[in-house]
């Protein structure tokens, strides 16, 4: 298995980002703990239920939400794309800015876009996008990929921006937070005046409304939508809901979930382009629907729960192995429990069959998980799957299997191996260099057994 063995090391050694991960996922962590408490929130596992249960019948009945929401959208004037990979997402945003001429486009957090490598795609054309959230944009001149799925950048310290604004930007370096959100501000405002397409991701997508859904706490999101002549969401398809009138059920976690806000502090529905009269908001308006292995999972009904996610972060800032080993550590875009669990799922688990190894199974994720996801369930799923794929596993196991049932040969192995139990070489050594063990016995129960038996 491919473990990235090096870079875990090298993040495990480095004590200022030790401190970064603990502090920022602690807070998080402990402001949850405290939004969800039951004399603050009494209804919490009834809204957990509930949301669960809504999400499991959404994705019953996907097909018919998706029609209806297509339907709803082209109702509004605004228009569907049906993007069955990455790539045909990302070749019609640049299809349509090339038509459009739109040389620069501004873009709210969206982790689809980052799973589709939008930004990549666009630079390699000569468009420029740019990244609106604080953190992303951060990320974004600093040549880095999120480290968190809500907070991009809790792994850098002010210092740390300070120096990017100052070899990026060209200012003088200024370590003040402050005025490190205002220089970002003075840039991003010339980018969304100039900006020929806004691109967002969606929250969720209200089936009945035809309604992308936005949650964010800096403003910019809206601004990204409203902002420019052409509004591009892209969204899974596992994002959709029913009706709006069961967003209140969603929007009362996933603040309190993702950093302990009883509410976020914007939440934009959108459901198409400007009407006559309106003042703002985009005269063009697209949703791209992607499914790249999202419709693949959903057949599969053991593992079709993993859709339910509504990437809220709780299940990173609970899991021990995420709050040690960081969020660029992970293969793709998504790190923490549910990386781990859909990953090898939407990219295949011949890729990195290490991944759903890499966890304890506390059952952190699954505690805090506001949709109710079996994630420890899952990962046992998944590491079934890796060792049946794997002839060596298998090879392994009939082994042990043929020792197991054959007494005085496993007797007899297992006097041999008391003789060698200090001696330690090739794989093993690693094995014991991570573990503290107890001293071998100078007996075993089987030899002490006899004795006892005389």
């Amino acid at each position: 298995m491919r473990v990235p063995e090096a870079a875990i090391r090298k993040t495990l050694a480095d004590a200022n980002l030790q401190l970064a991960i603990y502090t920022n996922t602690g807070r998080f962590k402990e402001n949850r703990s405290k939004a969800v408490a039951a004399e603050v929130l009494p209804e919490y596992q009834e809204l957990r239920t509930r949301a669960a249960a809504i999400k499991r019948h959404t994705l019953d009945f996907l097909d018919v939400y998706l029609l209806q929401f297509e339907s709803a959208v082209e109702a509004h004037g605004g228009k569907v794309i049906w993007a069955s990979t990455g790539e045909e997402a990302a070749d019609f945003i640049l299809k349509l800015a090339k038509e459009r001429a739109a040389s620069l486009i501004v873009k709210s957090k969206s982790m689809t876009s980052e799973e589709i490598d939008l930004n990549e795609r666009l630079a390699h054309h000569e468009l420029e996008a740019v990244e609106t959230d604080l953190g992303e944009y951060i990320l974004q001149l600093a040549g880095q990929k999120p480290f968190h799925i809500v907070a991009p950048a809790i792994h850098m310290t002010r210092n740390d921006v300070a120096d990017v604004f100052t070899e990026k930007l060209g200012i003088e370096r200024d370590t003040v937070i402050e005025n490190q959100a205002m220089t970002a501000r003075r840039v991003l405002r010339e980018k969304f005046l100039a900006a020929g397409i806004g691109v967002t991701g969606a929250n969720f997508l209200a089936a009945d409304a035809g309604a992308v859904v936005i949650v964010e706490n800096e403003g910019n999101a809206r601004l990204s939508h409203s902002a420019p002549p052409v509004h591009v969401a892209i969204a899974g398809i596992e994002k959709l809901i029913p009706r709006v009138r069961d967003l209140g059920v969603f929007l009362d976690l996933l603040g309190r979930s993702a950093s302990g806000q009883a509410l976020t502090s914007y939440t934009s529905i959108v459901s198409g382009p400007k009407r006559a009269g309106e003042l703002d908001g985009p005269e063009e308006f697209y949703v791209v629907l992607l499914d790249a292995g999202r419709t693949k999972l959903l057949a599969d009904k053991e593992k079709r729960e993993s859709l339910q996610c509504i990437r809220c972060g709780a299940c990173l800032n609970a899991c021990p192995v995420y709050r040690k080993i960081g969020g660029h550590n992970y293969p793709w875009v998504y790190s923490g429990p549910i990386g781990k669990v859909i990953t090898p799922q939407f990219q295949g688990r011949g890729k990195d069959p290490w991944l759903p190894f890499a966890s304890s199974l506390c059952g952190a994720c699954a505690e805090v998980c506001p949709v109710k996801i079996d994630i420890p369930g899952l990962l046992l799923q998944l590491r079934r799957e890796a060792v049946a794929a794997d002839p060596a596993d298998r090879l392994l196991f009939r082994a042990w299997a043929w020792l197991m049932t054959r007494p005085a040969m496993y007797g007899m192995l297992a006097r041999i191996g008391l003789r060698f139990s200090g001696v330690e070489m090739g794989p093993l050594a690693a094995w014991r260099a991570e573990r503290d063990f107890p001293a071998v016995p100078e007996k075993s129960f089987r030899a002490l057994w006899k004795e006892r038996k005389k």
